[in-house]
């Protein structure tokens, strides 16, 4: 069975409302900053943490990112989309059943950098739910 996390952009949100190529330049920033830090280390960083090609997949009108990964034995598949509600907009993470422990881990670590780069509320995969905004 899949397992969802998503991250609702609340009042105290960077962002009121977000496209899927916002969603998609967060996860190129991710890239960029752990290329970075690979050169400063002098390792392959970003292969290990974002092994996943990037692709934009769309479904009965419904537009989604599909991360593919790279080695199949360590890591399949994720997808990830944007849900327009009139309550509060939200991105879904998604972890197939075909996905490895792998992805999973992946998802978690995602899900949590795209909730604070947006200062969101996560909504995790076990239930639990993290702020990322300032709250009073």
């Amino acid at each position: 069975m899949s397992k969802s996390a998503y991250i609702k952009l609340v009042s105290g949100s960077k962002y009121s409302s977000i496209t899927l190529e916002e969603l998609k330049k967060l996860l190129q920033y991710y890239q960029e900053m752990t290329e970075l830090t690979g050169k400063q280390l002098n390792w392959d960083y970003k292969g290990a943490a974002f092994p996943y090609d990037i692709i934009e997949k769309e479904e009965e009108g419904t537009k989604y990112l599909l991360l593919q990964g790279k080695d199949p034995n360590l890591y399949r598949y994720l997808v990830m989309g944007v849900l327009e509600s009139e309550d509060s907009p939200q991105i879904q993470i998604v972890v197939p059943t075909q996905a490895t422990h792998g992805d999973l881990a992946k998802a978690n670590e995602l899900s949590r950098f795209i909730a604070k780069q947006v200062q969101g509320e996560l909504h995790m995969f076990n239930d639990r739910v993290m702020y990322f905004y300032k709250r009073k």
